[in-house]
């Protein structure tokens, strides 16, 4: 090689000299690498025919966490307030009902209880909005109406009656639901809906077996009390503190549930040191934790329910009812568990 020969250009910088003797090439090089440069650097964008940018599935990806990270439902305040008033005003009411009733003076009683119920019926019916509404809403209220009468006047007080009438007023109501074509095809889904009414309605009307019980008015008392409880204490957090979030479309937190049911069960008892034989503070606080705890979490099931039916496109209903269905759930549910709780219990 002449000394003013230039060195190879296009040559690798090791030679074959370098190689191991036993044949194998040396390391490869730690340098950077263009490649890896190209490599990280996006891809050009394919175009349709119509000469928009195809899309990749990263695009695709991104599009579906925008749509999935949606803001929570907003907590009103002034809602959740006015809620909480009307549990407290509705326990209220129910608690001297039950006091007030005698051997003698049933009627009073009963004239609350049926206009609890014809509340209950409003609410849930106009909320749920099953098909056939008005026959639901009617087979209600008469089953409703004779569960009050056989709980007052019936020969031995006990819950055989209150059954029967369930039974009844729901085959009646599914009954109405089928006469029609167009409510036919609902049916399938409103039977839940249909049996929760029906049985709500029946359930108040347990309040009127047990005034007739010995002992019976004093779990009426414990149990109502527990669950008006638990139900404005549990609104009046979400009203304050609404953390954690149990679910974005759902407004209610998990600190006013947790803290409706602690306090409702500690006011029953409250109530059971101050009651007579049999009652005791374990066994109101017994009493009571069943109760306090079936009726938050009515209410929270309850608005569960109104977000899915949301979410699934259905147009919102009477305002309402939708805030009422819930209290009024949670004070069905507590009845409902004040029966078979005081026969257990004592």
């Amino acid at each position: 090689m002449y000394p003013s020969t230039p060195p190879e250009t296009g040559r690798d910088p090791w030679t074959d000299d370098d190689a191991d003797r036993s044949g194998r090439a040396p390391a490869p090089r730690t340098g950077p690498d263009d490649t890896g440069e190209r490599r990280g650097r996006g891809r050009p964008r394919r175009f349709r025919k119509s000469g928009e940018p195809a899309r990749r599935p990263d695009d695709e990806v991104e599009a579906v966490e925008d749509e999935e990270d949606e803001p929570p439902v907003e907590v009103r305040r002034p809602l959740s307030l006015a809620v909480a008033g009307f549990a407290a005003l509705l326990c209220l009411g129910l608690v001297l009902g039950a006091q007030t009733a005698g051997p003698g003076h049933r009627l009073p009683f009963a004239v609350i209880v049926l206009g609890v119920q014809i509340l209950f019926i409003l609410a849930w019916t106009m909320a749920a909005r099953p098909p056939a509404l008005l026959v639901v809403a009617v087979v209600s209220a008469g089953a409703g109406v004779v569960a009050d009468v056989a709980a007052v006047h019936s020969a031995e007080a006990g819950a055989g009656p209150l059954g029967y009438a369930a039974v009844g007023g729901f085959v009646l109501a599914v009954l109405g639901q089928l006469v029609r074509r167009v409510d036919r095809r609902r049916v399938t889904d409103s039977l839940g809906v249909t049996l929760l009414t029906v049985l709500g309605v029946v359930a108040f009307a347990g309040l009127l077996v047990l005034g007739r019980i010995p002992a019976g008015t004093q779990a009426v008392t414990v149990c109502l009390a527990a669950a008006g409880v638990a139900l404005t204490v549990a609104r009046l957090t979400d009203a304050v503190l609404p953390w954690p979030r149990l679910a974005p479309q759902v407004p209610r937190g998990a600190a006013g549930v947790v803290a409706g049911a602690m306090v409702g069960t500690l006011a029953s008892a409250v109530f059971g040191s101050y009651l007579v034989t049999p009652f005791t503070p374990t066994r109101a606080a017994l009493i009571g934790l069943l109760a306090a705890v079936s009726a938050v979490l009515t209410d929270l099931a309850v608005g569960y329910a109104e977000a899915g039916r949301l979410m699934a496109g259905e147009p919102p209903t009477m305002w309402i009812a939708r805030h009422l269905q819930g209290p009024l759930g949670g004070f069905a549910m507590a009845a409902a568990a004040a029966y078979p709780m005081c026969l257990l219990l004592l």
